[in-house]
């Protein structure tokens, strides 16, 4: 019996919602499960991946037998790698929630989704781009005495998103080393105030929210200087009629959000702008993915 599982990517902080907020977009990876006598990995697309153990679809399946008690049996494993790696598009959830759903199946499906949810973010760390991965749309969490608790709500289909990536990675660790140890309590209120916004701005229609409600001031100002071009493609988004724009993730890729009403304007305009900020200082192009909200979240096949 083959099994395939596909996983959206995702942008997780939404701007203010540091570590608590994240949606899934309409760009999936793949990846097949079939027993086999030894343990097989390869990537359809060549993508460069680990081959082992170490592989972390396979990690991640292996934890879920682990808790269960079982032992884990030889597998063929093919993924298909589209979600650029490092680049703040959720491509390590992806790999956990592919590897726990498909392990997840092969057992008779033991676990429910509060519990894979939970065992994917003790494996990732937070539950920011663990959750929409797996539920889609927007989702609020929090990890608390191991236990998640998250709220999904569906994205309102008349936003589209770009993504602007550039040729560079970004690691999540690096990133993370450039945040303050402390924050002011002001920037604190700052942030809250605003993520609480984020909900009505991307869900119940209030797009006149979108840009105070992704303003930061605990991560993106610390990050963005390890992100050449990144001020720029801000600019040039607003420039070209984006309602939101922040740092997806960690970074290196900018997110932005528009109308569908004014899609093909926005992104031909964006993508006559990139061509000018091509060959920035530590960037010399960039990628723009055209996409939409997703509301399933991951599926098995």
């Amino acid at each position: 019996m083959k099994i395939k599982v596909s996983v959206p990517a995702t942008s997780a902080n939404v701007g203010s919602g540091f570590d608590a907020l994240g949606l899934a977009v309409t760009l999936y990876n793949t990846v097949t499960f079939e027993k086999s006598e030894k343990l097989d990995i390869s990537a359809a697309d060549g993508t460069r991946i680990p081959r082992n153990e170490s592989n972390l679809v396979y990690r991640s399946a292996k934890g879920l037998f682990d808790k269960v008690g079982k032992k884990i049996p030889p597998l063929r494993i093919v993924q298909t790698n589209p979600i650029p790696m490092a680049r703040g598009l959720g491509s390590s959830s992806a790999c956990i929630i592919a590897g726990l759903l498909g392990a997840n199946r092969m057992l008779g499906d033991i676990l429910n989704t509060q519990e894979l949810l939970t065992l994917a973010t003790s494996i990732e760390g937070h539950p920011d781009n663990v959750a929409p991965a797996l539920l889609g749309g927007l989702t609020s969490s929090v990890y608390e005495d191991g236990v998640v608790y998250s709220v999904k709500r569906d994205v309102d289909q008349s936003l589209c998103f770009a993504a602007i990536v550039p040729d560079y990675k970004l690691l999540t660790e690096a990133a993370r080393a450039a945040l303050p140890k402390q924050v002011s309590h002001k920037d604190a209120v700052y942030n809250l105030s605003r993520a609480a916004l984020v909900p009505a701005a991307f869900c119940e229609g209030r797009h006149e929210l979108l840009a105070i409600a992704t303003e930061d001031k605990l991560h993106q100002p610390y990050r963005m200087p390890l992100m050449p071009g990144s001020k720029e493609a801000f600019a040039l988004a607003k420039q070209c009629g984006a309602k939101a724009v922040y740092v997806s993730g960690a970074g290196s890729t900018v997110m932005a959000v528009a109308e569908r009403t004014d899609a093909e304007e926005f992104y031909k305009g964006l993508e006559a702008g990139l061509e000018q900020l091509e060959g920035l200082d530590g960037c010399e192009a960039f990628t723009l993915l055209r996409l939409d909200a997703d509301n399933t979240g991951a599926t098995v096949e």
